[in-house]
């Protein structure tokens, strides 16, 4: 078999085994939801070697979805690191076997303290198994490895049940993309969860804004002298009725028109895309792309006429958000 081969073999076994895994989902995973959902601690989750790598990386997605979440190596438990567990925690253990000798270890002090246990095994028969006050089975028929050794398609089982757990806590919890940004402060995530318009637009003098009567060389002097390759045009209420760009001219001059002693209002494009301050600035990003524009005039809200600011597609690059 060549080794396309094989690499499809391996994808076809680890789909097979998630697809094993959704259908015998039951009450079970309820139960296990509203166990962790009531959590007045924390979520400890645990496991050994390939499964204990499985836990960090759900540990880690529930952390970052709302829902507080460590790890716990339970070789380290078993030499002081249990002192990390507190009552009022859930805890989470995860064994394909189910017999694995450091975490059968540390369940006699979990029940002790009387915290719940989630058991995560591939044996329903287990050690493990029969310790949980709720188990999860994660068992695959076979594994993608051709020697049958190497943990592949119990280890996707396992991390799928994870975020299968945690995406359930997200939606339970009414976790929001706000929410989320809190947690991913730091990147190019953070940075189109967290930053809103107003925190890149231009205000103020620095806005480009001129008056319908205004002829277009003074118009275009606004439009040099505020860098942003556009101006908005205001009535006299100062109202925003039309924007001026670059474009514009390019496309005026092309007409063979005679330009700089016409009003800018007889030459502007009416019915400006405007955009709300208080919207992420990837929301601005999107508007841009979607009408192939590069400015976007900023209002308090959906219903003010009179711009509080300007944005522009430099602006958004320099900040990281595109």
């Amino acid at each position: 078999m060549s080794l396309l081969a094989e690499a499809r073999e391996v994808i076809r076994v680890e789909i097979e085994a998630l697809q094993a895994m959704m259908e015998r989902l039951d009450a079970s995973f309820d139960a296990a939801v509203d166990l962790i959902y009531g959590c007045q601690g924390r979520v400890v989750i645990t496991g050994m070697g390939k499964s204990g790598l499985i836990c960090q990386k759900i540990a880690a997605t529930m952390a970052s979805t709302g829902t507080p979440t460590f790890f716990l190596h339970p070789a380290e438990g078993i030499h002081g690191d249990l002192g990390m567990i507190t009552r009022g925690d859930v805890v989470i253990a995860v064994s394909n076997s189910g017999e694995t000798e450091e975490l059968t270890r540390i369940l006699p002090v979990v029940k002790r303290m009387g915290l719940p246990l989630i058991a995560m095994a591939g044996r329903p028969q287990s050690t493990l198994a029969r310790a949980g006050d709720v188990f999860l089975d994660i068992s695959v028929a076979k594994e993608a490895c051709p020697l049958g050794l190497a943990p592949t398609a119990s280890t996707t089982a396992t991390l799928a049940m994870g975020d299968a757990l945690a995406v359930a806590l997200l939606i339970k919890r009414g976790f929001k993309a706000e929410d989320f940004a809190l947690y991913h402060p730091g990147g190019a995530l953070g940075k189109k969860l967290l930053l809103k318009v107003e925190d890149l637009m231009h205000s103020g003098a620095e806005m480009p804004l001129v008056t319908e009567g205004t002829l277009l060389r003074d118009a275009l002097f606004e439009i040099t002298s505020k860098k942003l390759g556009i101006t908005g045009v205001c009535n006299s209420q100062g109202e925003l009725v039309g924007v001026f760009s670059d474009g514009d001219l390019r496309r005026t001059i092309a007409q063979g028109l005679d330009l700089l002693n016409q009003p800018v209002a007889a030459l502007m494009g009416r019915q400006p895309k405007r955009i709300g301050r208080s919207e992420l600035a990837a929301k601005a990003v999107q508007l841009m792309e979607t009408h192939t524009i590069t400015s976007l005039f900023v209002f308090d809200d959906a219903t003010t006429l009179r711009p509080c600011g300007i944005i522009h597609l430099h602006d958004l690059l320099k900040a990281g958000v595109v």
